[in-house]
């Protein structure tokens, strides 16, 4: 039986990127967006789209239960176009709203649908400082101070809701300073930085391999350690949409 995936926010950074493999892959696929302009580009990806608000929880749960899914992929996120910095300031507690309120409306939508695996976004460089590179089993830095301490309560209550629910098997990736296509970053930047599709595609080897716990997914440096991810994911930074024929190839004839 083909499994369905319901991916919340189909049309970001990560998301447009996640659907096509996911679609290639053999799963039917749901894709959220709050923009009815949106629908077009969902739908041509492959996936049927679902216009719904993450913070409308009745209208959220009636579009996730349409859906029937198997799978939940969390990829919501609120962030200025290109990351404009004179926008950045207030994008922090829309993002910390998504992480904290959003989250809690899509794992109660998901457990009501009947979902039993959820796989969810979240960053790499929110550890207290420590030895590096940080793994996974580090504490976050929940003595931040201003607006890194309004970004990391909102991590810390997304992981935490992923984690923490019996109903679901849960996987967080914490992902590196994304750049590439639609990121406002055409070239690796920041402390740990991995491309775009690279993190698309752990997100898919999460849902194929009905992951669970923590995962940091970035570029080999001095910041974050991978080793996890690759151990037990078998992803590697240098995967791309273009590797998406071959493997996915190899899935389907598997299943």
């Amino acid at each position: 039986m083909t499994e369905t995936v319901f991916v919340a926010g189909a049309t970001g950074a990560i998301g447009s990127v996640l659907v096509p493999l996911l679609v290639d892959a053999g799963y039917r696929v749901v894709g959220s967006t709050r923009r009815p302009e949106r629908v077009a580009a969902i739908e041509a990806m492959g996936a049927t789209a679902a216009v719904v608000d993450v913070f409308d929880a009745a209208a959220l749960l009636q579009a996730v239960r349409r859906a029937e899914p198997a799978i939940v992929v969390h990829q919501l996120t609120d962030l200025p176009p290109a990351l404009d910095p004179a926008r950045m300031a207030d994008a922090v507690a829309r993002n910390a709203r998504i992480r904290d309120e959003g989250t809690r409306n899509l794992v109660g939508a998901a457990v009501v649908a009947g979902a039993t695996r959820l796989v969810a976004q979240s960053i790499a460089w929110a550890y207290a400082p420590g030895s590096k590179p940080y793994k996974e089993s580090q504490p976050l830095d929940l003595a931040a101070e201003g607006a890194r301490a309004i970004s990391i309560a909102g991590v810390a209550s997304l992981e935490r809701q992923v984690l923490a629910n019996p109903a679901l098997r849960g996987a967080v990736l914490r992902y590196g300073n994304l750049y590439g296509p639609r990121t406002g970053r055409d070239a690796p930047s920041g402390a740990c930085p991995v491309h775009v599709e690279a993190a698309a595609w752990a997100a898919l080897l999460a849902v194929q391999q009905s992951a669970s716990g923590i995962f940091n997914i970035a570029e080999d440096g001095n910041e974050v350690s991978s080793d996890k991810a690759k151990r037990e994911l078998s992803w590697s930074a240098a995967m791309r949409l273009a590797d998406r024929a071959n493997a996915n190839a190899d899935a389907k004839a598997s299943r």
